[in-house]
């Protein structure tokens, strides 16, 4: 039972943790140490010491020697060739995943539309809502199970979660530019549940180079961080 209350311990304070990440409540950048987590978490060094490597496979944080934890800087040198080989990968990945995808993964698709499209975004206090996170999450993966090559997709899921954090502090631009991003995924999975290989690809990288050029607008504009 100790080990099973240690665990969902981890798990708490972890997706606390990638939630103020993704919401901007832990700057671009700035150290994540030990000792002063421990108060804001209520959570022992053993804890925080479990669930601070996951933000790091997650891409969401850095780790180095002497160093500890950071959150992931924001560049947009390392924006764009994050971009790069989201497109590169992601479109090759919905193509195989169109072509062979089974009746099975039609319906999987569907539903997880589906629930992605009644999830709100953000909650009452205007904060993102992680049961939008893991729905987004999962419309992406299941959009690219079809693939056969399990090792393609889990290079695009990846690539996928280490922009995750770019995707959500793009926030304000995506919104100033009054972008439908319900209307994006919609459009996805029509065209794939068509059976449309050339649209769904193009629908996809849409969607993933729209996001980037928000943020990169962002930076143009002044309001990225330092």
């Amino acid at each position: 039972m100790t080990g099973a209350r240690s665990t969902t311990r981890v798990e708490d304070v972890y997706l606390r943790l990638r939630a103020d990440i993704l919401n901007g409540r832990h700057a671009p950048g700035s150290r994540l140490r030990v000792e002063a987590l421990k108060g804001d978490y209520d959570a022992s060094s053993g804890v925080l010491r479990e669930a601070l490597p996951r933000l790091v496979g997650q891409g969401l944080a850095t780790f180095a020697p002497q160093q500890g934890f950071r959150v992931v800087d924001v560049t947009p040198d390392t924006l764009r060739d994050l971009t790069e080989a989201r497109v590169v990968v992601e479109t090759h990945v919905v193509s195989e995943s169109v072509a062979h995808g089974t009746i099975e993964w039609e319906s999987d698709l569907l539903a997880a539309h589906h629930n992605l499209a009644r999830t709100a975004f953000a909650d009452e206090s205007d904060v993102i809502n992680e049961r939008w996170l893991t729905a987004h999450a999962r419309f992406h993966q299941v959009l690219l199970e079809g693939c056969p090559n399990q090792h393609l997709r889990a290079v695009a899921t990846q690539l996928r979660e280490s922009a995750e954090v770019y995707r959500c502090w793009a926030r304000a631009s995506a919104e100033d530019s009054h972008r439908d991003v319900a209307a994006e995924h919609r459009l996805i999975c029509d065209r794939a549940i068509e059976r449309d290989v050339p649209g769904t690809v193009e629908a996809l990288r849409e969607h993933i180079e729209l996001t980037t050029k928000l943020l990169l607008d962002g930076y143009q504009n002044g309001e990225g961080g330092e």
